[in-house]
């Protein structure tokens, strides 16, 4: 990761400050990646209803002909493998920090001769694998040290008229299972001051066009999307969520956090939580995001 500031600040409404804890390159490099390899299933899971609608948007931005596809931050590789098989001419390849997801998503594409996967920040690796006619990422690209530079070298990697997708979170306010979760646990605080890469770091649209302005996409356009967040279902719903909710987000780092004689309440609140959203055998929370597109001028 770049260690550069940029110049543009979100502003302070993303949500409480643990749902916007920093979380750099460096973590997904290390623990939080090794943690998302093991628990890809039910990560691709709570993100299924929005990688539909993310997936009818990239197919939008494919046709038949040859071409190349970068998925930037692709984690255990769903995205990418989607792309891969909805264009059996296209070459994709996927970029991720973590060596462990990226090992997961090996094994997953294996036998899908146009798809790969490079364990490298893509900063370092995009300029050398491209050029590329499509950009692609689902909540992949919230976590660079300096988004602008970011998003100018994906550019440079980009062909002229190359396309760029990708989703993001909107605010933590919206988001249920960070909101509500987070309210619970520990009460609500003041977000930190300017851009920290994390989960709800494009959370604000105003700030996110100004950034891909700057590092010069144009057509930059974005649409809000509301889905459902599933992060418990099977034969106890409630008990998987609680487990997935261990392991993953901010009720895990509170969890991880809190000094051992406190945890068995917290876990009790974490399941409270998670019983009150049990409908139709599911534990489902409301989340929202952005899905974001623009163009590389010609």
């Amino acid at each position: 990761m770049t260690t550069n500031e940029t110049s543009n600040r979100p502003p302070s409404d993303h949500g409480d400050r643990s749902a916007t804890v920093r979380t750099d390159g460096a973590a997904w490099a290390g623990a939080n990646g090794d943690i998302w390899a093991r628990e890809w299933q039910r990560t691709d899971r709570s993100f299924a209803a929005l990688s539909m609608e993310l997936d009818r948007t990239i197919r939008e931005a494919m046709d038949s002909a040859p071409v190349a596809v970068a998925d930037i931050g692709c984690g255990a590789g769903g995205t990418a493998i989607a792309a891969a098989r909805a264009n059996d001419r296209a070459d994709v390849t996927g970029f991720d920090i973590s060596a462990a997801l990226v090992a997961v998503a090996q094994e997953r594409a294996a036998g899908l001769p146009n798809c790969r996967f490079l364990a490298a920040p893509v900063e370092a690796a995009i300029g050398q694998a491209g050029p590329f006619d499509l950009l692609l990422s689902r909540h992949g690209v919230m976590f660079f040290d300096d988004p602008v530079a970011a998003f100018a070298g994906m550019r440079a990697a980009a062909r002229p008229g190359a396309r760029l997708v990708f989703s993001c979170f909107r605010g933590a306010a919206l988001n249920g299972w960070a909101r509500e979760l987070m309210t619970t646990l520990s009460g609500s605080a003041p977000p930190p001051a300017g851009y920290e890469p994390g989960p709800f770091a494009f959370a604000d649209e105003a700030f996110v066009q100004a950034l891909l302005n700057e590092a010069g996409w144009a057509d930059v356009q974005a649409r809000a999307v509301d889905f459902a967040y599933r992060a418990g279902a099977g034969q106890d719903p409630v008990a998987d969520a609680v487990d997935f909710f261990s392991r993953i987000g901010p009720a895990a780092r509170a969890l991880k956090a809190a000094v051992p004689q406190d945890r068995a309440g917290l876990i009790a609140q974490v399941e409270a939580v998670c019983r009150a959203r049990l409908q139709d055998d599911a534990v489902d929370f409301p989340a929202a995001a952005w899905i974001w597109s623009a163009t590389n001028p010609l």
